[in-house]
């Protein structure tokens, strides 16, 4: 079991985070939700041992985390940062090794050599394992991190995972296959506990989610229960209608569009065709208040009726010369 108790980080006179609380037991998967600066890495930090909360305390297994020696807790929980810098040209499976190092003493090299292959394979980078870590991409560089902690941790029951933005760099494809791996991990038994930006892949993978908002937790239960489009404007400040997949019984947002008035963007630039600038503000403007009639957007438009009438010429309204008859 993992627990948190009314911890609080403070730094500077801030408090990053505020009386935050959470319990899990094996077999659960969380994704952290909420906007940029919300504290959620600060949070990550906190649970896996790195940063110390100033009031409260984290238990891990019923013992308080700050008395577990390092390798001890290197052997209970794994943290995958959200940024690792090389400059060394490792190659990939050297990397993938270090993460057995807790274990030296502990187990065999060939117990060793099994668990670095597995998660590889299971990462899908063994076909990179001679490589230079230095000339991958960027996605590539972020499954072999996750590799790396697996192998940590692969063969430890009961255990921690704690993930801050694992698919930031990933295609589609990585970061369904990250996820899927974590929630594999989690029937297995182990307690995972995953940052994320996007709230789909958090609805589709996680057991629970938690938003924060300024450092606090706002919201705390399934994806069912805290998705909805009043909490994602709570937490995020979107408009966003939530749906429930009828395959899978799962909610998914869309966020609606946001449309900004061109006119505001850039005035140093100006239109050659002051007409089609008119035309152009009228569009975006109907897009905005569809339900608004003419009389009313001309006045807030500072135009009279006529010239958003000529606006359609070519489209909706005919010219007509007018003939002359002369004698």
């Amino acid at each position: 079991m993992f627990i948190a108790e009314k911890i609080t980080y403070e730094t500077a006179g801030r408090e990053l985070i505020k009386d935050f609380s959470m319990s899990m037991h094996k077999g659960e998967l969380i994704a952290v939700l909420g906007a940029n600066g919300a504290g959620k890495s600060t949070l990550l930090r906190m649970l896996g041992g790195e940063k110390h909360p100033s009031k409260g305390v984290i238990q891990l297994h019923g013992r308080p985390l700050k008395q577990y020696r390092a390798k001890e807790l290197a052997l209970a929980r794994a943290v995958l940062v959200q940024h690792n810098v090389i400059n060394l040209s490792f190659t990939v499976e050297e990397i993938v090794a270090m993460g057995r190092y807790p274990h030296n003493g502990q187990s065999t090299a060939l117990s060793n050599g099994r668990v670095i292959q597995e998660v590889m394979e299971i990462t899908g980078i063994e076909h990179l394992a001679e490589r230079s870590y230095l000339s991958l991409s960027g996605g590539e560089q972020q499954r072999v991190h996750l590799a790396r902690t697996l192998a940590q941790l692969w063969d430890i029951p009961n255990a921690l995972l704690l993930m801050d933005e694992p698919v930031n760099s990933m295609d589609i494809q990585y970061q369904h296959q990250t996820l899927a791996i974590a929630h594999a991990l989690a029937q297995k038994g182990f307690m995972v506990i995953c940052v994320l930006h996007d709230i789909n892949l958090a609805a589709q993978y996680a057991s629970r989610i938690i938003m924060l908002k300024n450092g606090r937790k706002w919201y705390d239960g399934t994806p069912a229960e805290v998705l909805s489009t009043k909490q994602l404007y709570d937490i995020f400040e979107i408009d966003a209608d939530v749906y429930t997949n009828p395959k899978t019984l799962k909610p998914y947002s869309l966020a609606k569009q946001v449309i900004i008035n061109y006119n505001i963007i850039n005035n140093t630039i100006m239109e050659n065709n002051t007409q089609m600038s008119l035309k152009q503000q009228y569009l975006t403007y109907k897009q905005e208040n569809p339900k608004k009639r003419i009389r009313e957007a001309a006045q807030d438009l500072k135009v009279s009726e006529a010239e958003l009438l000529m606006t359609g010429l070519g489209e909706t309204v005919t010219k007509l010369k007018a003939l002359l008859k002369t004698s």
